[in-house]
């Protein structure tokens, strides 16, 4: 399934003629995002008739012990204005667990996956989070900055940033790979829809890391994200505790 939606979304990749809209809470979404969900959909159903799906461009499908929860293009204001930090996310969900998840970017060749109980992995090799176990020594992702002020949390999240060594606003489904990579200590976005999170819960645990929404609840449909090495997390938490 990854690697379908990787042919499609690299044909449509900087196309000059690529077909954008705006939808209701005044995101774009393009055409892209709408062909890719629709072939994962066939697929599944082609395949897994009896299992249940929830989508980004189409929402809700089927009944079912399981459910395969897609984003199409995470990060589509990137693929937009061409800027080569975008994936596809899918991830099976049993009961309210998700048990698998992929995330794969392929302008930036590469691809992360994970399952329950077999450990987490990018292009062909197993990853791990980092061991950092100081703020000031950790590297923090976020999405952006008006984000956190717009959930009321701007200058809880602007005290944190202060306290870490590095911090850089990679957004997306790339903050948090990174932090199962080892690569980034810790990532936060504010407000996040399940399709955005389901595999990444998945893959950052799977790599010895902490996954949970801003209330420390380790769901991935609670509306935030919070991934990190597990060391830090509780501290990350109470930093940003606050009126959401």
């Amino acid at each position: 399934m990854a690697d379908l939606a990787d042919a499609m979304t690299l044909a449509r990749f900087r196309d000059v003629d690529l077909v954008v809209s705006t939808k209701p809470d005044l995101t774009p979404v393009t055409e892209a995002d709408r062909s890719v969900e629709r072939a994962l959909r066939e697929r599944i159903i082609a395949a897994r008739p009896d299992h249940g799906i929830l989508g980004e461009e189409f929402g809700s499908e089927g009944p079912g012990e399981w459910r395969w929860i897609l984003d199409p293009i995470d990060g589509t204001k990137n693929y937009v204005r061409g800027v080569p930090v975008w994936a596809t996310c899918i991830a099976l969900q049993h009961g309210d667990r998700v048990t698998a998840g992929v995330v794969s970017a392929p302008a930036l060749g590469r691809r992360w996956w994970a399952a329950r109980g077999e450990g987490a992995f990018a292009g062909g090799q197993p990853i791990r989070v980092s061991a950092v176990g100081s703020l000031a020594d950790a590297q923090l992702s976020y999405d952006s900055v008006p984000g956190f002020e717009s959930c009321g949390l701007g200058e809880q999240f602007l005290a944190l940033a202060r306290r870490c060594w590095r911090t850089r606003g990679l957004g997306d489904f790339w903050s948090h790979v990174l932090v199962a990579e080892g690569a980034v200590d810790i990532a936060v976005e504010p407000e996040v829809s399940v399709w955005d999170v389901a595999a990444i819960q998945v893959i950052v645990e799977e790599a010895g890391g902490r996954f949970t929404d801003l209330s420390g609840a380790g769901r991935p449909d609670g509306g935030s994200a919070v991934s990190t090495n597990g060391i830090l997390h509780d501290e990350v938490l109470t930093a940003l505790a606050g009126s959401t």
